[in-house]
């Protein structure tokens, strides 16, 4: 597992049908609630846990990076690896960001509950990908899921280091 994982690639947590756009939401917790409710369509998980889970790690801190993007994460039961849910909305929203920039496009990870090593690569594998100026844009631009899921699941030689 440790040798697969080193080439791990977010095409490895993201699934096709994982990417929401044109999503609009009022407020942080609504955004989370769109991002619970796309991870229990697409992975199977129970959508007032995954909530839950990610209300309870937000609490402990904002998972918003800077950039207007969010790094929402949970650990969950039920799951056997780490997947990922993507959502774009419309209208970006106050998250408490680091840079107290509002949030646009979240990027959530969820987690089997022993998956430590695995979550932390993962998230750091999506920080570094999502810290390109020219990724976020083509993300805010891109007029399909389709496109979205592309430009997260074909990363460069450099954003996968």
């Amino acid at each position: 597992m440790s040798e697969r994982w080193k080439s791990m690639t977010i095409g490895d947590l993201l699934d096709p049908g994982a990417v929401a756009l044109r999503a609009s939401a009022p407020g942080k917790r609504q955004a989370l609630s769109m991002v619970a409710d796309l991870a229990a369509r697409v992975l199977g998980v129970e959508a007032d846990q995954a909530l839950a889970g990610l209300v309870e790690r937000e609490a402990a801190g904002s998972t918003g990076v800077g950039e207007g993007v969010a790094l929402p994460h949970a650990r969950l039961d039920g799951l056997d690896r780490v997947r990922a849910v993507v959502v774009r909305l419309d209208t970006p929203v106050a998250f408490d960001a680091l840079d107290d920039k509002p949030v646009d496009l979240l990027v959530a990870l969820f987690a089997p509950p022993e998956a430590n090593a695995q979550h932390l690569r993962a998230l750091a594998r999506v920080a570094r990908l999502m810290r390109q100026p020219e990724l976020r844009a083509a993300l805010r631009q891109a007029r399909s899921t389709d496109a979205i899921h592309v430009l997260l699941t074909h990363e460069t030689t450099g954003a996968a280091a």
